[in-house]
């Protein structure tokens, strides 16, 4: 019986949490209002404090459930053996992921939400997403921890212009494999200088 309603409670907390990264997808992550959320799952509003103490907290599930989201596409890739190119993937399935989803990507990557901060817990989701990049630069050879940061600011920074400049092309996201190749290129040639 305890099983049947934690998996009852389970699947109502997913719903909840897919309903209000709906409602962000439609009007953006700072609108996501405890009000219209109710009404769209059929409930009252005071009947989500049972699933969430504040709009922090489910601020904090959508911040999970996001980057739950990540690794599964990055965990269904097939990386090549080659580190430059499984890197590439890696960027380009991230960059990909980021874009498709301009809310989600503003929660996951910016702070859009005042006093908004993850919890120990959700973070270390968003940690292991990008230990998995730092491994693979690694792996190609960037090691310096200024490089690794160039690297995660070049493809945040396409992301963001894609999303504001081009929602739903390529314009900017198609250059994401030549710069990491120049940045990588650099670091090799940086290398075999000292």
């Amino acid at each position: 019986m305890a099983n049947s309603v934690a998996k009852r409670r389970a699947e109502k907390t997913a719903e909840i949490v897919a309903c209000a990264l709906k409602q962000a997808q439609a009007d953006g992550i700072a609108a996501v209002t405890l009000h219209g959320l109710a009404r769209a799952v059929g409930m009252r509003q005071p009947s989500l404090y049972v699933y969430f103490d504040s709009k922090l907290a489910l601020y904090d599930a959508m911040f999970a459930d996001g980057n739950r989201q990540l690794l599964e596409r990055i965990d269904a890739l097939t990386f090549p053996a080659e580190p430059r190119a499984a890197l590439k993937l890696w960027l380009a399935t991230f960059a990909a992921f980021g874009c498709e989803d301009p809310a989600r990507y503003h929660l996951l990557f910016h702070r859009p939400i005042p006093g908004f901060t993850p919890s120990a817990e959700s973070y270390a989701l968003a940690e292991k997403v990008l230990g998995g990049a730092v491994t693979l630069m690694r792996a190609a050879g960037v090691t310096e921890q200024g490089d690794v940061d160039s690297i995660v600011a070049l493809t945040a920074g396409l992301c963001d212009a894609q999303i504001s400049n081009d929602p739903g092309g390529d314009r900017w996201l198609r250059h994401l494999s030549r710069l990491v190749d120049l940045l990588i290129d650099d670091v090799i040639a940086r290398e075999k200088t000292q």
